[in-house]
């Protein structure tokens, strides 16, 4: 009963929230541009939509990330994690 309550809760707090699936890096949820920009779909491990406005992926090697690249793609902002997670912002 109190999971039930506690999802719901959470459901209620973010409505964007999508169910968690991984997605293989062939199948990409990103333009080519933000491929690109964070070193080319080799460069990724896996990706995942988090949100309607959010994707997260793993990367092999953030060094080859390029923020000012990711900007002119069209993602306004991002935050990289620990073990090459990057969270991304989609959209508004």
């Amino acid at each position: 009963m109190f999971e039930k309550l506690q999802r719901a809760f959470w459901k209620a707090l973010t409505p964007d929230l999508i169910a968690e699936t991984v997605t293989a890096p062939k199948q990409s949820l990103l333009s080519a541009e933000v491929l690109n920009a964070l070193g080319g779909a080799d460069n990724l491990k896996s990706q995942q939509r988090v949100a309607l406005t959010r994707v997260r992926v793993q990367l092999q090697d953030v060094a080859k990330m390029d923020a000012a690249a990711l900007k002119a793609a069209g993602v306004p902002g991002g935050m990289v994690l620990a073990d090459g997670v990057v969270h991304l912002i989609t959209g508004l």
